[in-house]
């Protein structure tokens, strides 16, 4: 338990960064982006670094796997009448200049 506490601050993963996988994608991204803003603010340690990175490896394939299970449904729900997959063109939304 002495370990933990001469660790500095900032170094471990408070309850927000714990093993469970976020509810949705979104989430999954938002976490992995703060591991990278954490691991690029060179404040870890080759440890602390370490760890962020192991916990970006699972999200990143958490992500992964959520977009590959996306697209499983968007293929069932877009099957043709004889079994082949009916491709359409993606037309995306008009662009708004207000959103970022």
């Amino acid at each position: 338990m002495a370990e933990q506490q001469s660790r500095p601050r900032g170094e471990a993963d408070g309850p927000s960064e714990g093993e469970a996988a976020p509810a949705d994608f979104a989430a999954t991204v938002e976490r992995l982006e703060a591991l990278v803003e954490r691991l690029e603010s060179g404040e870890l340690t080759l440890e602390g670094s370490l760890e962020a990175f192991e916990k970006g490896v699972r999200l990143t394939r958490d992500a992964q796997r959520r977009l590959d299970e996306a697209e499983l449904k968007v293929r069932t729900l877009t099957e043709g009448e004889g079994g082949g997959i009916d491709l359409q063109p993606f037309a995306p939304p008009a662009e708004d200049d207000g959103e970022r």
